[in-house]
């Protein structure tokens, strides 16, 4: 199962490299479109919705974002950026206030509309971040998804290898405070040495604010890989879907970014145009 893990994620690794420095605007468009549909047909089978229920769905979250790229269509990248706050304010409350009610709570909502607003607000701002990071540049997006790639492999190798005290036995039994200790550790590490080397930290922030935002970062890629888990549970499923061999489905690979890239866009929106 790990070779095949590891297979698969240098396939992925290779084809996101070629596409988010050699495609063109619209087609990086399109392919934030699919993450949105693939996303959405996974989100749709884990709120149990099946047959012309799910088509339905997905296709309501493809038009929302279909929507949201048409008043994109002629204006400059600051509006753009713009246009796209109401989607990142949602995604920000959910991951800030909601998710971890939820989890505390052990909510299991029954109802699809509930499930299915929420499905729309995890995916669709983490197809527009992508969108807006490129935009800037396409090394700002690398940066900030190989660091929560970096935070991942760092919990998964540390938890195997030291884990003993469970993070949340109930949602995720594989997932240890040992796991969590070691992303700290080895992303703190990462990023240091990555905003050292481009030069990033004389300009805007301090080694303690990295430090801060960088445990912030690795808290919240928990967070949405603890949420994803408990929908699965919910649902009674092993994986999402079955897209990616050794993965499972696409929400299982974006699971932590989904609640990491709306931040990041957030934030330098209003770093950008304020």
């Amino acid at each position: 199962m790990l070779k095949q893990r590891i297979i698969t994620a240098i396939i992925l690794v290779v084809l996101f490299l070629i596409a988010v420095f050699f495609s063109s605007p619209a087609i990086w468009s399109l392919i934030a479109l699919l993450v949105v549909g693939q996303g959405a047909v996974e989100w749709a089978r884990l709120s149990n919705l099946h047959g012309r229920a799910a088509t339905a769905y997905w296709a309501l979250a493809l038009m929302l974002m279909l929507l949201t790229l048409w008043f994109d269509l002629n204006v400059d990248a600051k509006q753009q950026s713009l246009n796209h706050l109401p989607w990142y304010g949602a995604a920000v409350l959910l991951w800030v206030l909601v998710v971890p009610a939820w989890l505390i709570a052990g909510w299991r909502p029954r109802n699809v509309l509930v499930m299915g607003a929420v499905g729309w607000v995890v995916l669709i701002p983490t197809a527009l971040a992508l969108i807006d990071l490129r935009a800037i540049t396409p090394w700002l997006l690398l940066a900030v998804m190989s660091t929560v790639w970096v935070a991942d492999i760092a919990a998964y190798f540390s938890g195997r290898r030291f884990g003993k005290r469970k993070l949340a036995p109930s949602i995720s039994p594989g997932k240890t405070w040992e796991g969590v200790f070691g992303a700290l550790i080895l992303v703190s590490i990462y990023v240091i040495a990555l905003v050292w080397a481009t030069g990033y930290i004389k300009q805007f922030i301090t080694y303690p604010g990295v430090i801060v935002a960088v445990w912030w970062w690795v808290g919240l890629s928990v967070i949405g890989d603890l949420f994803e888990s408990a929908v699965k549970r919910q649902a009674g499923v092993k994986d999402s879907g079955a897209l990616l061999p050794g993965h499972g489905g696409l929400l299982d690979r974006i699971d932590a970014l989904t609640a990491t890239l709306p931040f990041a866009a957030i934030t330098l929106v209003f770093e950008r145009w304020s």
